[in-house]
């Protein structure tokens, strides 16, 4: 690569990741956090609601329903309004629906609160993969997917502790603890919904922070990465949804999801279960979220290092699988924890890698539905398998049993990945350091 080109090119990603990026995960944060903060709040608000742990689980459950439900439609709508104007509309209805959780009576509008929830913030993690494609080539996908995605076990490890404190809260202005963990987590993502506004770029072309060469470089690679052939080619909406490789992505997907959801919402209870407090579990809960979070960022670059996205992939699902095989069945913490980590590494340094690698399989044409109809899928399965978990806990009363369907999930979802990735897709020619 000439000299010239290679400083656009790194003028061009470095900008844009510094730009943009960091707003992105930090939204990704809350995002995450108010989907998963009911697990520390059901320390207080399981009994004061009367929800028992199966109901608990099903109303979670209902988040990844509407989530399903509009998932597409939203990545649609992305298309037609653009990011600026949709994505800021998906931050300022599900920040103000997070907060309105401090406002539920019982298990009726405990379940509508969390429906409503999944349905105002659907199509915001497709609508930023679909918004990374107009920005980023292929080589520079993986790193960046895993520094907005390490959002997730950031929001585990910080928000594990401030959820934490939140709780401690309890009593202040006559409102219980949870109340004000939904109250301080929800709000912070409306006024982010405003700022969408002002900070994010349609495209690259209208971008005013590009200079003339650098929206001409940028538009020539990604043509050309456009013009390559891809396994799943230009087809309608109905051939999609019944190919045989977006179903192997969307098992796989589902597998992950399912593993990050059971713990995102168990997790807390499964370590309070060894005799600490409120504070105490919220801290231990952050230790494996911590530890994912550097190594999915590491993993990440280093598929876009190797250009390698088939082994990158399924080697975090195996890991998935041998962490919930064994985490129920042991009762030292120290270990439990360690388990809980792999199961967690896994789960996430998964995230990078698999989106690249469905980035390069699906054609842009198909992309948006595509994207949205993996993670929709994804997320459906994963998250039925949170109210799973619970109604085996409920009738056995073994951890062990209830974490054996995600175990066996990871395990499945490892396999189809090296038959789906087998045929192409699998390395990223043109990588760089």
């Amino acid at each position: 690569m000439k000299s010239g080109t290679h400083s656009i090119e790194q003028s061009v990603t470095r900008k844009f990741i510094w730009r943009i990026v960091p707003f992105l995960t930090v939204c990704y944060v809350f995002a995450i956090l108010d989907r998963n903060n009911v697990g520390l709040a059901a320390l207080q608000m399981n009994q004061d609601l009367g929800l028992s742990r199966s109901t608990f689980g099903w109303g979670s459950s209902l988040f990844f329903i509407a989530y399903f439900l509009f998932e597409i439609p939203s990545n649609l709508l992305l298309q037609k309004f653009g990011a600026r104007i949709w994505l800021a509309r998906i931050m300022i209805s599900w920040g103000l629906t997070a907060t309105a959780m401090a406002l539920v009576k019982g298990p009726v509008s405990y379940g509508i609160a969390r429906f409503v929830l999944g349905a105002t913030e659907a199509g915001f993690f497709p609508g930023v993969l679909l918004y990374l494609t107009f920005w980023l080539p292929a080589a520079y996908r993986a790193r960046v997917i895993a520094l907005f995605m390490v959002a997730i076990p950031l929001s585990g490890f910080f928000g594990s502790q401030v959820s934490g404190w939140l709780l401690s809260l309890d009593g202040l202005q006559g409102l219980r603890g949870w109340h004000w963990l939904f109250v301080a987590e929800g709000l912070p993502v409306f006024v982010f919904g405003i700022v969408c506004l002002f900070l994010l770029t349609d495209r690259p072309e209208h971008a005013s922070w590009l200079t003339s060469a650098e929206k001409a470089w940028l538009a020539s690679r990604l043509q050309a990465e456009r013009d390559t052939a891809r396994p799943i080619a230009d087809i309608s909406t109905w051939q999609l949804l019944r190919n045989r490789q977006v179903w192997g992505l969307t098992l796989a997907c589902a597998a992950a999801l399912a593993a990050g959801s059971v713990l995102g919402v168990w997790q807390p209870q499964l370590i309070k279960a060894h005799g600490l407090t409120d504070i105490e579990t919220g801290m231990l809960n952050s230790i494996p979220y911590g530890i994912a979070s550097v190594l999915m960022v590491i993993w990440g670059w280093r598929s876009d290092r190797t250009g390698e996205r088939r082994w990158h992939t399924c080697v975090p699902l195996l890991l998935i699988a041998v962490g919930f095989g064994f985490a129920g069945s042991v009762d030292n913490l120290a270990t439990v924890l360690a388990l809980l980590s792999c199961v967690l590494i896994g789960a996430y340094s998964f995230k990078a890698p698999f989106w690249a690698l469905s980035l390069e399989l699906l054609t842009p044409r198909v992309a948006a539905v595509g994207l949205a109809g993996i993670n929709a899928v994804g997320t459906l399965a994963g998250g039925l398998m949170v109210n799973v978990y619970g109604i085996i806990l409920d009738k056995t009363g073994s951890p062990s049993l209830a974490m054996m369907p995600t175990a066996i999930m990871g395990l499945v979802g490892g396999i189809v990945i090296l038959t789906v990735a087998r045929s192409g897709g699998a390395r990223v020619a043109g990588t760089r350091a």
